[in-house]
């Protein structure tokens, strides 16, 4: 992105396939699309739940418009017109799951959901609990591709987007532009910085608003308060961080943010259902989630 600034070049979107099998696949997709570049209508080829690791980007269909955040699921189904828009801030990295309709319609019916529910009722899933495993998995798998269990991978994305997305009670309420510019640029702040003080004063002041007005602005735009967004950024940082690299448990945990070890060791158990050592030890293998997941976690 500093490159194509320096250069006056036009934004795009560069896409590489890492994993494919019968009726799936799956691309890590880099955007360096800014307020700049004018949105295009495109198409849904296929199902798509995409896993966004990186910034954030407006996103519109048939489903609603809502504001796509780190740790957030981008949804559509096959033939589906959608749009993308950065009109705040520059570039996103999604790491893109499609489906073939008919393999996409049997993961529905072995996850238990009913055919009345198999369809996506809104346009993305907020960053809950039920999704952070596999946002941190998705994430950590795309720094070493070939070694990644990407099938087993595909099946959890899709089951428990399925899942999740028939339970979410889905608020029809459009923020306003102006909101998702100033929860935008929160947002892409806390990516940068997750280990800040990030109070829900200061998030508040640096927006412009006040802490009530931000707060119902903050939940509006991405389904979770400032708080669990803030614990999920720093979560998600410690997770890859323990399979990327071989610091000490505790330097990982005061990096990101936390105040002791116990503190960290208590949150990350129960965003990733295993205490921090263990998940380095297994590999980064998540079991699958139980089939009653809805979004009570938030």
């Amino acid at each position: 992105m500093a490159r194509q600034a320096a250069n006056g070049a036009p934004g795009r979107t560069v896409g590489r396939r890492v994993a494919a099998g019968d009726g799936w696949s799956v691309d890590d997709v880099l955007c360096t699309f800014g307020p700049a570049d004018r949105p295009f209508e495109e198409q849904h080829a296929a199902v798509s739940i995409g896993i966004v690791v990186a910034g954030t980007f407006q996103y519109r269909s048939a489903l609603g418009r809502d504001l796509l955040t780190p740790g957030s699921f981008l949804l559509g189904h096959s033939g589906e017109c959608f749009e993308c828009g950065h009109e705040h801030a520059t570039g996103d990295r999604c790491i893109a799951f499609k489906y073939a309709p008919d393999a996409f319609e049997r993961l529905a019916a072995d996850a238990g959901v009913p055919k009345g529910q198999r369809r996506f009722r809104a346009p993305r899933l907020p960053p809950v609990r039920e999704l952070s495993a596999l946002v941190a998995r998705a994430a950590s798998a795309v720094i070493a591709s070939r070694d990644a269990p990407w099938e087993e991978l595909a099946l959890q994305v899709a089951g428990t987007a399925i899942r999740v997305a028939s339970g979410l009670r889905y608020d029809r309420a459009t923020a306003t532009a102006g909101a998702h510019a100033r929860v935008s640029e929160s947002i892409r702040n806390i990516e940068r910085h997750p280990g800040a003080r990030w109070a829900l004063s200061r998030l508040a002041a640096e927006a412009g608003l006040s802490p009530f007005h931000y707060l119902r602005t903050f939940q509006q735009v991405t389904g979770v308060t400032p708080h669990q967004f803030v614990l999920r950024a720093r979560l998600r940082e410690a997770a890859t961080r323990l399979v990327r690299d071989q610091a000490r448990v505790i330097d990982i945990a005061l990096d990101a943010g936390f105040g002791d070890i116990s503190n960290f060791n208590h949150a990350f158990r129960a965003e990733f259902g295993a205490a921090p050592a263990a998940y380095r030890k297994s590999g980064r293998r998540i079991p699958f989630l139980d089939a009653a997941t809805t979004t009570k976690g938030q």
